[in-house]
């Protein structure tokens, strides 16, 4: 059997999220605790008591995804309850949690690189999202391109994003709805991304990355930007610019991942927004999650709790 291991994007926060976990496992909270000291203030605090707002800020959401989802990691590595990976893979932000779980990101660059990641995202933060349910692909590109939005993710069958400006998504969802489009809905986002919008920030983030050492994966990344298999270094390092402003194709790299003979996912990461994807992607998969694991496995009477 071949596992791979996947790790969510923005959208699967929740504030109080790892806070048990860090309360408990002591390599959880060395993981917060490094995070903290690599940012300079308490990111853990907005982590673990929010407010949802100063959570879901680009700038400190993805920071927080990266570190709640290593800490799950090594608490599941250190028990010994993950198999090995064949493949890694991430939605977006997700990619440089993959790279820090196969040890090409060191976890502070990491945490430093999605920092900036944010700020940049926030500071030429231009249109939204728009999510579209019940049309196949096809049909969205057509009305992307009469529009002037963009198709930016490809997230299950017949649910997609478009990105653009204002305008261009006003158009959009008119012309869904009257296509027959299921849900049309506004994403909460302040900007168009994975779009032609976002080019300035992969220039910019570009020269971080640039300074930043990038070591061979343990596994292959599996790119959600054309779902290519990477493992050289200098590849890595231009997926982590190209996927900014590039579609994410999460359906292309599942049927990816099974082509290479993967039958198991493994959710590395708070909540389940993947799995849920995975499974209406490839139904006869087997899909599991971080928090289904722990669970069903707690750590041994005798652990340290302090």
């Amino acid at each position: 059997m071949q596992h791979a291991w996947i790790f969510p994007g923005q959208g699967s926060q929740a504030v109080g999220m790892g806070k048990e976990l860090a309360e408990r496992e002591p390599l959880a909270r060395a993981v917060f605790e490094e995070a903290d000291a690599v940012l300079g203030f308490a990111l853990s605090r907005i982590v673990f008591e929010g407010p949802d707002d100063e959570l879901a800020a680009t700038r400190n959401q993805q920071p927080a995804l990266l570190a709640t989802s290593i800490a799950y990691l090594r608490v599941l590595e250190a028990r010994g309850i993950l198999p090995a990976p064949a493949v890694v893979a991430g939605h977006s932000l997700g990619e440089y949690t993959a790279l820090v779980a196969v040890g090409s990101l060191a976890l502070a660059d990491g945490i430093r690189l999605v920092r900036r990641r944010g700020e940049l995202m926030e500071r030429y933060g231009l249109g939204g999202m728009l999510a579209v349910i019940g049309l196949d692909r096809e049909t969205l590109a057509a009305i992307a391109a009469e529009t002037g939005a963009e198709l930016a993710n490809e997230n299950a069958p017949n649910q997609s994003t478009l990105s653009g400006r204002e305008e261009a998504l006003e158009r959009a969802a008119a012309l869904a709805r009257a296509h027959g489009a299921r849900r049309v809905v506004r994403l909460p986002v302040n900007a168009a991304f994975h779009s032609s919008l976002m080019r300035p920030v992969a220039e910019e983030l570009a020269r971080d990355l640039a300074k930043v050492p990038i070591r061979p994966p343990r596994a292959p990344l599996i790119a959600c930007s054309d779902a290519r298999l990477l493992s050289d270094p200098e590849d890595l390092r231009r997926e982590l610019v190209a996927q900014i402003a590039a579609p994410v194709r999460w359906v292309d790299v599942v049927h990816r991942a099974i082509e290479l003979g993967v039958t198991s996912f493994w959710e590395i990461g708070p909540g389940q927004v993947l799995s849920g994807l995975v499974r209406r992607i490839a139904p006869d998969a087997i899909v599991r999650t971080a928090e289904q694991l722990l669970h069903e496995q707690p750590a041994p009477a005798s652990e340290p709790r302090g």
